[in-house]
């Protein structure tokens, strides 16, 4: 009987086991395509900033800006932990309002406090994940709204005059979905070990990162 039951609570506990291995090895392909994703740009930089901008001038920035890069790992991250809907409306919210904050870079539309509220968008992130914070969906998504306007806009600002537009934010809108995607698969193997403590303690660092930005 004993026997039974060991062998039944081992099965019970095999899907669980079976779905963590996979996340595991889903984070690690993730960031291996991310990896070799981001390397021929690297190597290409010096084509890229000779006056060819376009696609690959917005695809490298978001993957070699830390700031940028943190945000949206963190927004990943954030829906996996809160869960539910939120784990793809906020990754898809997220490139879709930014869009319009890089039109209106690209415009010259002034904003005040764009680099703040980049790294106050970290901290913010990094502390709701840190607490395990659950809001609703809607005061999350208009969380990201804000935070999505201001990193748009320092991509639309920062344009060259003779990238095309078009292109380079086709770009960042791909190299963002990467990103975002990493930070889900990290937030999904991360959210069941010693009761998700890992990604609050991940969330953590990632506020200090944000503290970092906001006094250098």
């Amino acid at each position: 009987m004993r026997s039974q039951q060991t062998v039944a609570a081992h099965q019970l506990n095999l899907p669980q086991t079976d779905a963590f291995r996979q996340g595991r090895v889903f984070v690690c392909r993730l960031v291996a395509s991310c990896v070799l994703i981001s390397m021929p740009t690297a190597v290409q930089a010096h084509i890229i900033q000779s006056g060819s901008e376009g696609f690959g001038s917005g695809f490298e920035h978001p993957l070699t800006g830390p700031d940028h890069f943190l945000a949206m790992f963190a927004v990943g991250l954030w829906g996996a932990q809160i869960g539910g809907r939120s784990i793809w409306t906020l990754p898809v919210a997220f490139p879709l309002i930014m869009v319009l904050g890089g039109v209106a870079g690209i415009a010259g539309i002034p904003l005040l406090g764009v680099e703040i509220g980049i790294a106050l968008s970290i901290i913010a992130l990094g502390l709701a994940i840190a607490s395990a914070w659950r809001p609703a969906e809607w005061m999350a998504l208009l969380l990201i709204a804000v935070f999505a306007i201001c990193h748009g806009y320092a991509h639309g600002a920062e344009l060259p005059n003779a990238a095309d537009p078009a292109d380079y934010a086709i770009g960042f809108v791909i190299a963002t979905g990467l990103i975002h995607l990493l930070g889900i698969g990290v937030g999904l193997v991360l959210g069941k070990p010693f009761g998700g403590r890992l990604s609050q303690v991940l969330g953590g660092l990632i506020a200090v990162g944000g503290v970092y930005f906001l006094v250098t």
